[in-house]
């Protein structure tokens, strides 16, 4: 064709592994329902076959996926379990402070309103029936409301289930063979093309370890100063607050915000004053500024490239796209596609159609 024959070999190159990661997308999109749990299985592969294969070197391999796999298993499971002792506190609160709250805002807004001629009151009495009524200690209600709401059918219940045992089962067994399956995938690669690919591939690699690594030094960070000060503010549940706002700061703005509003939430109810309030304007505004000017540079650093509204767009894009699967794969295709567009970049300014 015509069209073909005018480009460069780096062009063709090019343009064949962009096609790729079209059919890959493509891929993706038909088949998500079942690749969930094979895909989150190979993120976290990706992200703990370096600390397996350090292990490795001093005991068997399979003891060393065994026991790293454990320890992943277990800090994701303590992070889940983060919120249950914020709302095991919370809800009885919410059913104690809830009509206290209202009848304060309506002694405060009643008067002023009836002096605009807007006659306007709370129903405190109705409130707090309502919060009597809904936040009750028997948690089975809770249970039966939540899995009705959300329309939780046996085989939805029964996928649920079997991925979460699928996916530990999945990872081990990845990161068993990880150095053989990377193997065969470099041996798929014809050999006139290993040194680009091998280098497109090193600068993806680089490119996103950069970024989980400053990432998990950031959330470690923050997690302990948001736990520290708020423990030092006097919040019951400093440790699970604050823990939760660091490692929920992983999806920029987002994690952040909630980690304000759950934080904002339990000290108005703990302490039922302005108190709180003041203390957690100056603690997340604080925490704000050091991870955006001191430790967002330092530790994740400028020349990534993957900004935080990137990353945002990314995780809404793919997750639009493709549901759970696309958040899973977010993040690297990302960086293959940052890499991607770097490449193509310098490709074109020393092109002749550039140039002239």
């Amino acid at each position: 064709m015509p069209f073909f024959q005018t480009l460069t070999p780096a062009q063709r190159r090019l343009l064949g592994w962009g096609a790729m990661l079209i059919a890959l997308l493509a891929l993706l999109w038909l088949l998500a329902p079942v690749l969930s749990p094979f895909l989150a299985a190979a993120v976290l592969a990706y992200v703990l076959a370096p600390l397996v294969q350090r292990l490795a070197r001093h005991m068997p391999r399979v003891l060393a996926v065994i026991l790293v796999e454990m320890l992943a298993v277990l800090v994701l499971a303590s992070l889940l379990l983060l919120l249950v002792p914020v709302i095991a506190k919370e809800l009885p609160l919410l059913r104690e402070q809830i009509p206290v709250l209202a009848g304060k805002v309506n002694a405060l807004l009643a008067p002023w309103l009836a002096k605009l001629g807007v006659p306007i009151a709370l129903d405190v009495p109705g409130i707090k029936a309502f919060v009597l009524e809904h936040f009750g200690d028997q948690a089975g209600s809770w249970v039966s409301t939540l899995l009705g709401s959300v329309r939780i059918g046996g085989s939805l219940l029964l996928a649920l289930v079997g991925n979460l045992v699928l996916i530990p089962v999945v990872l081990f067994y990845l990161l068993l063979d990880w150095p053989l399956l990377l193997q065969r995938v470099w041996a798929l690669v014809p050999p006139r093309a290993k040194e680009s690919v091998g280098g497109f591939l090193a600068e993806c690699d680089d490119l996103l370890g950069h970024y989980l690594r400053g990432q998990l030094m950031l959330m470690g960070v923050l997690a302990l100063y948001y736990a520290v000060a708020l423990g030092i503010a006097g919040f019951d549940l400093a440790l699970p607050l604050g823990v939760f706002t660091g490692v929920a700061v992983f999806i920029p703005y987002v994690g952040f915000g909630l980690g304000l509003v759950l934080t904002l939430l339990a000290g108005v109810l703990e302490f039922a004053s302005w108190y709180p309030v003041i203390v957690v304007a100056v603690v997340f505004g604080l925490g704000q500024v050091l991870e955006s000017f001191v430790l967002t540079p330092r530790l994740v650093g400028e020349r990534i490239g993957l900004s935080p509204l990137m990353v945002i767009f990314a995780l809404l894009a793919f997750g639009h796209l493709l549901g759970f699967v696309g958040i899973l794969v977010a993040l690297p295709l990302s960086a293959v596609t940052l890499v991607a567009l770097g490449r193509a970049q310098r490709s074109y300014l020393q092109s002749s159609l550039y140039r002239g």
